[in-house]
Parts: structure tokens; C-alpha cells; sequence
């Protein structure tokens, strides 16, 4: 449209230009000129265009959408079609809303989504919606998700670490709607969730027992261990008692006693040996006599 205007402005400029020349009036010549020369540096200026970073641009020629898209940068462009251009950058959708769960109830939801433009597919979001896309699709389709996946969860699941796999749900069954015409998904982070104030308290009184029986549970594993590590050390000692009381014999106890009264007997120190009476003829300390 510029373009056609700057053309005009142009011929009109030429017509002034070369009339003040014929009747000499060289300052309305002058400012013909001028103008004609303003004109003409438009019209130029039209062949180019501008596609800021992270943006993406797309041509309308009288209503025929070009299949190809420009990207950012200086982009030659025909001088009489119009760019429209799109922000490809990631934005956040913010969605304050109240869904349904499992058991019927209604939860308070404060949920974002990260999305953005495809830089490929903008031309066919401009000819099949138009520059409104967020409001004609991604919105009614995002609410549409998400009280469709919170009503197959229990409030429970929204409560707790489930949510992250609720996240990822509504992420996954928005992008099988959306990516196809155009719009990327990366992500759908659960913001905040707010519970009736009854169901709240019951929630965490029933987390709380939860984690209490998973306590006793672990207390009463490691009581298990422990006493089948008594029973293991017990059977040890017996088993080495029973081996040790095998070995030794009347034979080595009587051997034993002999080399012992050797060896008091070629002591240095002084001493008096007494010899028992019993037939083994072992001390008296160490026969027991």
C-alpha cells in the first residue's frame, strides 16, 4: 500500500515538476523535486523489508499467501505485498481455571503453557486462522485438554507427585491438536492447586498415615535383618564350638601337660615341681589331682 502511495506521490510530483518548468517557477520546481525524490527513495525502500530476531514473516499478495516464509534478517520482497510478521519466540499462556476431578470435585487450577510459532508452518497458521491463532485455538483447545485429563485423576494426583505425569499428559494430548497446524509445545507446568479446604486437611492426614506405615514397614525390615544376622552369628558359634570340642582328645590334653611339665622343669627360675599321684603323673595343677 505504501508503495502505491509513494507512485503516486511520484507521478504527481513529475507532473508539478515539468509544469513549473514550463512557467519558470523555479522554486515550486525545486520543491517538485524535492518530493519527487522523497517518493522514490520510499518506492526503493519498499523492495526490502526487515524480519526482526525471532520472528517470522509471511507474504499476502492481494490475498495469494506465499508458501514460503521469511526469516530474520533483510528479506527482498515484492514492493506491493504485504508481510505480516509473527513472534516465533517462546511466550507463556497463563490459565487461572476450575476443573473437575475423578471423584466429581472441583479443583482451583493455576496451569501455564510454553509454546511458540513454527517458522515453517506460520504461513499455513496465517491462511487457515489467521493472526489470532492464540485466541481461535490454542486457548479453547488448552482448556479443553485440561479439564479432560484432570476428570480421569483423582484430587489426590493433583495434590502430590503425580502432577508432574499430569503435566506431561496434558502436554502430550494438546501437541497431537496443535503441532499439526503449526504451533510447537514445550511445555505445561501445573502452577498452583487449590483444594477445598476439607479435602486438603484429609489429603495430608491420609500422606501423613502413609508415610508413618511405610516407617513401621521399614523398621520392621531392618529388625528382620537384624535378627536373622543374631541367628547366623549363633549358629556360627555353635558350629565352631561343636568342631573344637571334637578335636581335642584324653590324648593331646595328656600330651599337652607333658610338654607343659617339661617346660617348667628347664625354667631358669626357681621352682619345686610337685608330681601328681595319678597314673598320668602330671603336676598337681595340671592333672587336677
Amino acid at each position: 500500500m505504501l508503495f502505491i502511495i509513494a507512485l503516486l506521490a511520484a507521478f504527481v510530483a513529475t507532473l508539478v515538476y515539468f509544469n513549473a518548468k514550463k512557467r519558470f517557477n523555479k522554486p515550486e520546481a525545486n520543491f517538485a523535486l524535492i518530493g519527487l525524490t522523497v517518493a522514490a527513495l520510499i518506492m526503493v525502500l519498499q523492495f526490502w523489508t526487515i524480519i526482526p530476531a525471532g520472528h517470522v514473516g509471511v507474504i499476502d499478495f492481494f490475498g495469494n499467501v506465499s508458501d514460503n516464509t521469511l526469516y530474520p534478517g533483510v528479506n527482498f520482497v515484492n514492493p506491493m505485498a504485504n508481510v505480516i510478521k509473527f513472534d516465533a519466540r517462546t511466550q507463556e499462556l497463563k490459565e487461572v481455571m476450575n476443573v473437575p476431578s475423578k471423584e466429581g470435585m472441583s479443583v482451583e487450577l493455576e496451569i501455564s503453557l510454553l509454546y511458540s510459532l513454527s517458522f515453517a508452518n506460520a504461513n499455513k497458521i496465517y491462511k487457515t486462522v489467521g493472526e489470532d491463532y492464540v485466541e481461535k485455538i490454542l486457548i479453547p483447545q488448552f482448556r479443553s485438554v485440561v479439564r479432560g485429563v484432570t476428570a480421569s485423576y483423582d484430587a489426590k494426583a493433583l495434590y502430590t507427585e503425580e502432577r508432574e505425569i499430569l503435566s506431561k499428559r496434558i502436554e502430550t494430548d494438546l501437541s497431537k491438536l496443535v503441532v499439526p497446524r503449526g504451533i510447537t509445545l514445550e511445555a505445561a507446568p501445573l502452577r498452583q492447586i487449590i483444594l477445598p479446604p476439607g479435602l486438603t486437611g484429609a489429603i495430608e492426614e491420609k500422606l501423613k498415615a502413609e508415610q508413618e506405615s511405610q516407617r513401621m514397614q521399614f523398621i520392621l525390615q531392618r529388625e528382620t535383618q537384624e535378627a536373622e544376622r543374631k541367628r547366623i552369628e549363633a549358629q556360627g558359634i555353635a558350629d565352631f564350638q561343636r568342631i573344637v570340642s571334637q578335636g581335642i582328645s584324653d590324648q593331646l590334653l595328656k600330651w599337652k601337660g607333658i610338654e607343659a611339665t617339661e617346660k617348667l622343669a628347664n625354667s631358669n627360675n626357681s621352682k619345686v615341681v610337685i608330681i601328681g599321684s595319678a597314673k598320668d603323673g602330671l603336676p598337681i595343677i595340671l592333672g587336677n589331682q
